[in-house]
């Protein structure tokens, strides 16, 4: 299935800086592509910290239910991910694949299988030959070399239509330090503690509890807050890595002032990679901010804006660059959160529209029309009940997304 580039993609694959401790390399397995990359392997420096979020689905693929369990320990050798066939609802022998796959790499890499973590996407309930990529893993020792991250962000997509990458040169202490992300994720995408799969690498040395914490913290306004098409994958993993070659102070807790600026960094990366997934959401001509004010609390706020960014009525409504904002105060209604019809406001592009629970005296509809033929979209709501606030990002629904979605298995 041949995908045009999505019209809200960045114009190049930015240049990414190189972390230390940290080799790569890419591989053909056939598994469901022909003629493209479809297999990453990393291999990480011993004394590699992890930190990681995983989908929160009650129908998780068996990579996921095996790194829930290695990230207890907290320590990482190798990650190695396969594109085209998610390894969810396989049974036994869906986690039978995990561990000889995560069994292969360790041989490669000399090291224990539970150092290895390892993650699918793709098609769901088709079982997995592991055999496609293990006897590819084993083959990988001399291409483990310098690291090319989209050939690595390549490697990981599915109905992705470009590789999506992010990074920033930071200080913890004294040093700088890098940070460098990789994402994939175009559908089924409302991510519950994670995004589809993102891998994060840095060469700080920030011990694993406390690399968990700053994910954990910085994972609610990012990855979180967007949503493609309201479903949650099966298959969502994030994880964090620190090879640990820089030299600077290990810090002492999650809140220790040297890791202040790293934090900052490392939510900026989390952010750009989460919106390149909805700039690429399946079909999407429209990238959509959604802006809630107004609301009894935060995460109120958050379940207000993620209301109206699901609704497939608000959705198709700027697909067809409609300003019908009747429909997102329906979607702010239904949420059942808190909010008072007759105080809320609602604005395009940042043009009142309605106000204290009516439409504006005079509302002249043209300047907001203008505003919604640009492929960026930005909804207002104030819902008059309290301070909170929080800020979602999604895309419109085209007949695009049906068409890819009709495809995906063929």
């Amino acid at each position: 299935m041949d995908l045009e580039i999505s019209p809200l993609a960045p114009k190049s694959f930015p240049q990414m800086p190189f972390v230390n401790g940290v080799r790569m390399a890419t591989a053909k397995t056939g598994t469901k592509y022909k003629g493209r990359s479809d297999l990453l392997l990393i291999d990480l420096v011993s004394g590699t910290s992890v930190a990681g979020v995983l989908t929160k689905s009650t129908a998780p693929g068996h990579p996921v239910i095996w790194c829930r369990d290695k990230l207890q320990k907290g320590k990482a050798r190798g990650l190695v991910v396969n594109a085209g066939n998610a390894n969810v609802f396989n049974g036994k022998s869906g986690m039978q694949a995990v561990e000889t796959i995560a069994k292969s790499v360790g041989t490669l890499l000399h090291c224990a299988k539970n150092e290895v973590y390892v993650a699918s996407t793709g098609v769901i309930g088709e079982k997995l030959d592991p055999t496609k990529i293990t006897e590819k893993i084993a083959i990988l020792k001399d291409d483990l070399k310098n690291q090319n991250w989209e050939d690595a962000a390549i490697a990981i997509t599915t109905t992705d239509t470009f590789p999506k990458g992010s990074h920033r040169v930071i200080k913890v202490g004294k040093t700088m330090v890098n940070l460098v992300g990789i994402a994939k994720g175009s559908g089924m995408i409302a991510p519950d503690m994670a995004t589809m799969l993102g891998f994060i690498f840095t060469d700080a040395q920030i011990p694993a509890q406390i690399l968990q914490k700053l994910l954990n913290r910085n994972v609610k306004s990012t990855f979180n807050s967007i949503t493609v098409d309201g479903d949650t994958s099966t298959s969502d993993t994030l994880l964090l890595f620190a090879t640990g070659v820089a030299e600077h102070p290990i810090p002492s807790n999650d809140h220790d002032p040297i890791l202040k600026e790293f934090e900052i960094g490392l939510n900026e990366v989390m952010l750009d990679l989460a919106t390149q997934i909805v700039r690429d959401g399946e079909g999407a001509q429209k990238l959509i901010k959604i802006n809630v004010s107004g609301a009894s609390s935060s995460i109120s706020a958050r379940r207000i804006g993620l209301s109206i960014a699901n609704s497939p009525l608000v959705k198709t409504a700027i697909a067809g660059e409609d300003a019908n904002w009747g429909r997102v105060v329906m979607a702010v209604g239904k949420s059942g959160e808190k909010a008072d019809r007759d105080k809320m406001g609602v604005w395009f592009g940042g043009i009142k529209i309605a106000e204290n629970g009516g439409l504006v005296d005079n509302y002249d509809e043209r300047p907001v029309a203008k505003h919604m033929q640009a492929h960026e979209v930005i909804i207002d709501v104030d819902v008059g009940v309290g301070r909170g606030t929080a800020t979602v990002w999604t895309c419109d629904l085209t007949h695009g997304y049906i068409n890819i979605n009709a495809d995906y298995r063929s």
